[in-house]
């Protein structure tokens, strides 16, 4: 059987590195958050539906269930995609 006490001093190193890699995540996360807005901003998108055409009714979005907004293919881990909006890249859900 192995050893598995655990030393104050080990914890205080974990306690340390996931400290520190706290500003790191919060960074990356800005980033990527930068390039959807980046991503929406070039597909032109829209909080609301253009000539009857919205998010709801493209092949593109992703609902979520249980939650007011979705995502999208074109977006990837963009979760804040209304089912009213509308971008350039909207396609018709086939029938």
């Amino acid at each position: 059987m192995a050893d598995t006490k655990i030393t104050r001093r080990s914890l205080l190193k974990s306690g340390a590195a996931a400290l520190a890699a706290i500003p790191v995540l919060a960074a990356s996360g800005r980033a990527f958050a930068a390039v959807n807005a980046a991503l929406r901003a070039s597909m032109k998108y829209q909080d609301k539906p253009n000539d009857g055409k919205d998010c709801a009714g493209c092949a593109q979005f992703i609902p979520m269930p249980g939650k007011p907004l979705g995502g999208c293919k074109i977006f990837p881990g963009d979760d804040e995609i209304s089912p009213k909006g509308w971008c350039v890249a909207w396609v018709a859900v086939p029938k």
